[in-house]
């Protein structure tokens, strides 16, 4: 079976890796902080592109190999036969990355690449595909380590952080993966309701909502990129593509609940849910924290408090902070709060004491995902 490398944000490798194993590939390895290997048939790669919440994309290795002067690089990599993924109508990208090597510009190892790429393709047709950098339909990914080079190519297209749902967001969005690894990560397992005090644009809303319906986070995809190559198998995909329909519920077991000061931001959440299919799942409620009340006896909370980007100040921040303590100690008493910080002076004004303090990256800005036992 071929092997396959699932790629997500740091601080995800652990809820990623027993992602993949429920949804039944082999071998799973984790590699790294940001990438987990598994085997599988391309039936089962289908089902991690088209189901994974955490994955961002799926690699598929095609080239390992050490090479030191520029003909080499050139030479191994015309080994691998790139014309039986697409033909020479269609188009290719190629992205580098370079690290500790001899090979100083990543500009110069990815045109290399391309070189030898389009070189089959005249070979073998007397034409080659056009180099698209947007939404190629085969796009190669170059890392080179010192004298070590990889090379795979990219089975997933866009993101698949990129549910469909979202076109309507807040000034600092919540990664839609990122959301769905916070859920797993605080150990929720569809049991019971989420309730997210400073919800934003609704992204943990929203993946928790789906995951209580068994919805795939892929469904509001147009295409993934293994659909335009040669070696796509339409039979096995349509399988894949039925059996994930045949799970999907017409309704969560619960409802989920989402708070936010900011009208225009509710719109939008509103708006987000309703194209994600799950607005019938979800309340929204313009309230501030300072208000905050459990809507239901047993549930979670799960939030992303703004740290600056969302409220404006950072003194106003702060008061968002010193609220939410406030009504968590007051109405949350035996609740389990969990919160994503990106700025570890505004987590100082809760004035709570984190029981579990785990790492994570949003985009660009290193977090922490912290956890209170409310008492």
């Amino acid at each position: 079976m071929p092997k396959f490398i699932a790629m997500t944000s740091q601080g995800l490798v652990d809820p990623l890796y027993e992602e993949l194993k429920e949804l039944g590939v082999k071998s799973v390895q984790k590699k790294g902080l940001s990438k987990v290997e598994f085997q599988s048939s391309w039936e089962g790669a289908y089902r991690v592109n088209l189901c994974s919440r955490i994955a961002t994309r799926v690699l598929l290795p095609v080239l390992d190999f050490v090479a030191y002067k520029n003909e080499e690089l050139y030479q191994q990599v015309k080994k691998h036969d790139f014309t039986k993924y697409i033909s020479p109508d269609q188009t290719l990208a190629v992205d580098a990355k370079v690290k500790q090597s001899h090979f100083k510009d990543q500009r110069f190892v990815a045109l290399k690449v391309k070189d030898a790429i389009v070189d089959q393709f005249w070979k073998k047709y007397g034409r080659r595909p056009d180099v698209r950098v947007k939404s190629p339909h085969l796009r190669v990914v170059v890392k080179v380590h010192k004298a070590t080079v990889s090379i795979a190519i990219d089975t997933s297209g866009e993101s698949l952080s990129q549910r469909g749902y979202r076109k309507e967001a807040g000034e600092a969005p919540l990664r839609e993966h990122l959301a769905a690894g916070l859920l797993r990560m605080a150990g929720w397992s569809v049991d019971k309701p989420v309730i997210d005090p400073m919800c934003g644009s609704g992204t943990i809303l929203i993946e928790a909502a789906m995951m209580a319906r068994n919805l795939a986070p892929g469904g509001g995809r147009k295409h993934f990129a293994f659909q335009f190559w040669k070696t796509f198998k339409q039979e096995a995909w349509e399988k894949v593509v039925q059996e994930v329909m045949e799970q999907e519920k017409p309704r969560s077991p619960f409802l989920f609940y989402g708070y936010d000061i900011d009208k225009k931001v509710l719109e939008k959440a509103k708006k987000n849910a309703q194209r994600a299919g799950v607005e019938e799942d979800i309340v929204f409620k313009r309230q501030p924290v300072s208000l905050l009340e459990p809507p239901v006896k047993e549930g979670i909370l799960i939030v992303n408090p703004p740290y600056g980007e969302r409220l404006g100040s950072e003194e106003v921040s702060k008061d968002a902070y010193r609220d939410l303590a406030f009504s968590l100690k007051r109405n949350f008493k035996g609740w389990t709060c969990w919160l994503l910080s990106g700025n570890e002076e505004m987590t100082r004004a809760l004035r709570l004491k984190a029981s579990l303090k785990v790492p994570v990256y949003n985009g660009p800005i290193e977090c922490r995902f912290l956890k209170y036992e409310i008492r």
